[in-house]
C-alpha cells in the first residue's frame, strides 16, 4: 500500500504518517517527488479499518493498494526515475554511462593497462572481478581480497569508480569498503541472505538477472534490498537461457522497456555475458542504447586471447574504442548522451540514490 501525501504536506504531518506505520508494526518507505511525497506501507495484509485510519490522517491526500508483488521497485510506488551517482557520474539520469574492464582482475599491471585505456576511451566506471564464481571449481576463482586493493588502486590512478561482485554475505563488508558498487552476479540472483546483507549497506547494488528468471522474480529480489534500505539498485540483463546454442546466453533486450514500464529503477545491459562471444558485443550495446538501456557493461583486457577469464567474449582495446564511437553516436541520436569524464582523476568516489 502506498499513501499519497497532498502537496505541500509538512514535515511533520509526514512524520505522524511514519509514526502511525510503525505503531502498527509496519515499516514505512519514504519517496519524495518534486510535488509530494509517497510513503510506502509494507508488512503484513492491512486491513480496510487500518487503511481507512490512513485516509483520515492529517495531510494525506490518498490511499492505494499496490497490486505487484513488488511494492518498492514498481511504477505504482515512485513514478519519476531513480537516479544514483556514483563518483562523477549519475546512472538513469539524462546521460548513457558505460562501465568497462576485464572480467577478473588477474593482476595489478594488466588493470592498471586497462583501466587506462577504457577512461581514455569514454567509460565512466571501472569493472573487474576480484572474487569470481565459476562453473568449474578448477578454473581461475579470481584474487580476493588482493584483487580489491588492485582495484582500489586503479580507482585512485584513474579516478574511475569500481564495480566487483560480492559472493557470500560474509564477503558484503570487506567488499563495500573497497568497492563503490556491488554487483551480485547471475547464480546469486536469488540468494537472499546475500540480498539482505546487500540492502542493509547504503552502496549502490547492480543486480544480474538469473539464467532461468522471470522479470517478476528479478524485480522481487530487487525488493529484497529496497526494503531493506537500499534504495540505490540497479538492473542488469546478461542474458537468459533458452533453447539457442549459436551464443552463450540470449540477450533479452525487450526486458528494457519494459522495465523501464513496470519499474523505476535504472536499466544496464551486459552484451559480453549476453551474447558469450566478441564479434556480438558491439551490435548489441549499440541495440540496448536504441533500446532505452541506462548504462552498459563491457568486458575489456588488453589480450583477450591470454585473459583468464571469458576471453572469447572480452574486446581488445581498439574494439573498445571503436564499440564508444559507435555507441556514441547512437546514444546522440536518442538524445542520450554519453556521460564524458573531465581530464584528470575525477571527484571522490561515493554514491547515493536520488530523483
Amino acid at each position: 500500500m502506498i499513501v499519497v501525501m497532498a502537496a505541500g504536506a509538512s514535515p511533520e504531518q509526514i512524520a505522524d504518517v511514519v509514526t502511525f506505520v510503525e505503531h502498527h508494526g509496519l515499516h514505512a518507505h519514504l519517496s519524495e517527488g518534486e510535488d509530494r511525497t509517497v510513503i510506502g506501507v509494507i508488512g503484513h495484509e492491512i486491513s480496510e479499518d487500518l487503511r481507512a485510519g490512513f485516509q483520515n490522517l492529517s495531510g494525506v491526500e490518498d490511499v492505494v493498494r499496490i497490486t505487484r508483488p513488488y511494492k518498492l521497485a514498481g511504477r505504482q510506488f515512485r513514478q519519476q526515475d531513480t537516479e544514483i551517482r556514483v563518483g562523477p557520474v549519475v546512472i538513469g539520469g539524462p546521460e548513457l554511462v558505460v562501465m568497462a574492464g576485464p572480467c577478473a582482475v588477474e593482476n595489478q599491471a594488466m588493470l592498471m593497462e586497462t583501466a587506462h585505456a577504457v577512461r581514455a576511451a569514454g567509460a565512466g566506471i571501472l569493472r573487474g572481478g576480484a572474487f569470481k564464481p565459476r562453473t568449474s571449481p578448477y578454473t581461475f576463482q579470481g584474487l580476493g581480497l588482493e584483487g580489491l586493493r588492485i582495484l582500489e588502486q586503479a580507482r585512485a590512478a584513474t579516478g574511475l569508480p569500481v564495480v566487483t561482485e560480492v559472493m557470500t554475505p560474509t564477503d558484503v563488508e570487506a567488499v563495500a569498503a573497497s568497492a563503490d558498487i556491488l554487483q551480485i552476479g547471475a547464480r546469486n540472483m536469488q540468494n537472499f541472505n546475500l540480498l539482505a546483507a546487500v540492502g542493509e549497506t547504503r552502496v549502490p547494488a547492480l543486480l544480474k538477472r538469473g539464467a532461468s528468471n522471470t522479470l517478476e522474480e528479478w524485480l522481487l529480489s530487487a525488493e529484497y534490498i529496497l526494503s531493506r534500505g537500499n534504495y540505490a539498485v540497479m538492473l542488469c540483463e546478461r542474458g537468459i537461457r533458452t533453447f539457442e546454442t549459436a551464443t552463450r546466453n540470449t540477450l533479452d533486450l525487450s526486458c528494457v522497456p519494459l522495465l523501464k514500464e513496470w519499474s523505476h529503477l535504472p536499466v544496464v545491459v551486459d552484451p559480453s555475458h549476453g551474447t558469450g562471444r566478441s564479434a556480438l558485443v558491439t551490435p548489441m550495446a549499440v541495440a540496448a542504447v536504441a533500446a532505452g538501456a541506462d548504462a552498459l557493461i563491457i568486458e575489456v583486457h588488453p589480450h583477450p586471447q591470454e585473459a583468464w577469464s571469458d576471453g572469447p567474449q572480452s574486446l581488445a582495446f581498439p574494439a573498445f574504442e571503436a564499440l564508444m564511437r559507435q555507441v556514441a553516436a547512437v546514444a546522440e541520436a536518442v538524445g542520450r548522451p554519453l556521460a564524458r569524464l573531465e581530464s584528470g582523476p575525477a571527484a571522490s568516489a561515493g554514491a547515493v540514490a536520488r530523483g
